[in-house]
């Protein structure tokens, strides 16, 4: 355990480096590839609830994806960071959208209540949950492994997140990794720990990759 955990840490500086290295325009390139694969999926067609990180500088960009979710009449779900915690709280519109201040690491994030009212939640009794989830991360590998940013907010929201919705059919959404080129490693050599949790599908510029299992 203490091995992979110094292994994890190793591999995430070494592809830091290498992502603060990129082109914005590079990024910007992939990114539009990326949504393109995104959009035309049948599992993206089909979803009504999306959860989606809004992005910072260096990972594939989601200014698109979120405009589009908002535009589809889906339920769109965001990262909000509290207490050390993560949770998926809902944006309501693009005003919403482009209203939003920066929160933890100058990422953009919402407050808890958006015109006066409580920011629905996917954990919420009465949510009806979670289709997709889009996540970010440091690295991926063709194993369907994920490395992140090293705080586990996404790996304890997820193991969480079926005993705390009440579904009349409980179920675990689809994960989907968005990665650029260089984020995608061979099978293996991600290291998974035992909270780590797979990852079900990965979009890249070449397009979308599923997991067998």
């Amino acid at each position: 355990m203490a091995t992979s955990a110094v292994t994890k840490k190793a591999l995430r500086a070494s592809m830091l480096k290498t992502l603060r290295s990129l082109p914005e325009s590079h990024v910007t390139a992939q990114s539009l590839q990326i949504t393109s694969h995104l959009f035309n999926s049948t599992f993206f067609k089909e979803s009504k609830s999306v959860s989606c990180y809004l992005s910072m500088p260096g990972e594939v960009d989601t200014s698109s994806i979120v405009l589009s979710v908002l535009r589809s009449g889906k339920k769109l779900f965001v990262p909000k960071v509290d207490g050390g915690k993560m949770y998926m709280v809902r944006l309501y519109g693009e005003e919403d959208y482009r209203t939003l201040r920066s929160g933890v690491w100058g990422i953009k994030e919402p407050a808890w209540e958006w015109e006066s009212r409580r920011r629905e939640s996917a954990t919420d009794p009465d949510s009806s949950g979670l289709d997709l989830v889009l996540m970010p991360g440091v690295a991926f590998d063709r194993g369907f492994s994920r490395i992140g940013y090293g705080k586990g907010y996404y790996d304890t929201f997820l193991a969480n997140y079926v005993n705390l919705t009440p579904p009349k059919e409980p179920r675990k959404p689809l994960l989907a990794a968005l990665s650029l080129k260089e984020q995608l490693l061979d099978a293996g050599q991600v290291p998974l720990e035992m909270h780590d949790v797979k990852l079900d599908l990965i979009i890249c510029p070449d397009g979308v990759s599923t997991s067998p299992s």
